[in-house]
């Protein structure tokens, strides 16, 4: 079941906090155990340890839907949880070990030979809270409220524990597979940032060049370009516009580019996700442009999901986008969200 988006908080229905991580649905008969992605992928030998508490906190036939997430200290670290998709068994056994991952669930599916699709939320729930026991160190349930002035305040605080924000249910509504079922609030901010490069889209050819993502960046207090994410979402015609734009950019020689050198340690577009395919090549543009692009939030040094393009800003000097401006929500420890009533 999925979610569409909403700018606010419906009012009459049940919330819970947004967690950031990988959607996951659980299968589990006797010893055998698949985890698998929203989009179908099986995502068992990249969480060997996540397939070992669902056999020893779940009960022995079941599905379950929720999410697989890592914890770094007092928040939930989206950047470990990504390393963990990696070709290597012996990688990932080894941060299997070192940063384990919880599953964190949300609604009951099946349990023996019941089947519960066309049950409401509201008994679903219960028969959760009955199903999985309080306490688990590997398999957590995730609170839930029926008070919206609650979910407001959970949305406000619990993005500082690394939350994403909250996902709101109809409490009489059934499980509905591959529909937009549920409501999910998220944060939304905007910020100015240096366009500094740009790769090629991965259907670019030198007959239609198109680009792929706009590559951003933000200076820090000692006048480093960090590089903090890409914009991506953007039409065919848009793709051509941009490649004919930047084929005007290129940098002249004697120009020393702030991401052309090595430095101080700043940080650098790498290499494609794992999770792209776009070209690896990042094409470096002269001079530095700036655009407003809209977030969600900052990890560490990076946008956690694709910024959107708003608008260029040709009124602004690339040096004056900096870290400093950004809006981000205050610490909040992840052990309160746990200590939550269920």
């Amino acid at each position: 079941m999925l979610a569409r988006s909403s700018a606010t908080i419906p009012p009459g229905m049940a919330y819970e906090p947004k967690w950031d991580g990988f959607r996951c649905l659980v299968f589990r008969d006797g010893e055998d155990v698949v985890l698998s992605s929203r989009n179908g992928l099986d995502l068992t030998r990249y969480f060997p340890e996540v397939a070992a508490h669902v056999r020893r906190e779940l009960p022995e036939r079941c599905v379950v839907d929720g999410e697989i997430v890592i914890v770094a200290g007092d928040r939930l670290d989206f950047e470990l949880l990504s390393q963990r998709i990696h070709p290597a068994e012996s990688r990932v056994q080894t941060l299997a070990a070192a940063t384990p991952a919880v599953l964190v669930c949300w609604d009951l599916l099946c349990l023996a030979d019941e089947v519960f699709l066309e049950r409401p939320f509201s008994e679903r729930r219960q028969r959760l809270l009955a199903t999985v026991a309080p306490g688990g160190e590997g398999v957590r349930i995730t609170p839930l409220t029926t008070d919206l002035e609650v979910a407001q305040r959970w949305f406000a605080q619990f993005e500082g524990a690394g939350l994403d924000g909250i996902v709101a249910k109809p409490w009489d509504g059934t499980y509905q597979p591959g529909k937009r079922a549920m409501t999910k609030i998220k944060h939304a901010r905007e910020a100015d940032v240096v366009v500094a490069g740009f790769r090629w889209h991965r259907s670019s050819t030198p007959a239609r060049p198109l680009v792929g993502s706009l590559q951003l960046g933000l200076y820090d207090d000692n006048d480093d370009l960090h590089f903090v994410g890409v914009a991506s979402a953007f039409t065919e015609a848009r793709r051509a516009e941009l490649a004919t734009m930047f084929a005007a950019y290129s940098v002249p020689t004697g120009v020393e580019h702030p991401w052309a050198q090595p430095s101080s340690g700043a940080r650098r577009p790498g290499a494609v996700s794992r999770w792209t395919t776009e070209l690896k090549q990042t094409e470096l543009i002269w001079p530095l442009l700036v655009c407003t692009v809209g977030y969600e939030h900052l990890q560490g040094l990076r946008f956690r999901h694709s910024a959107q393009f708003r608008r260029w800003r040709p009124d602004r000097e690339p040096a004056s986008c900096r870290f400093d401006q950004l809006d981000e929500a205050p610490g909040y420890d992840l052990a309160e969200v746990w200590a939550t009533p269920r």
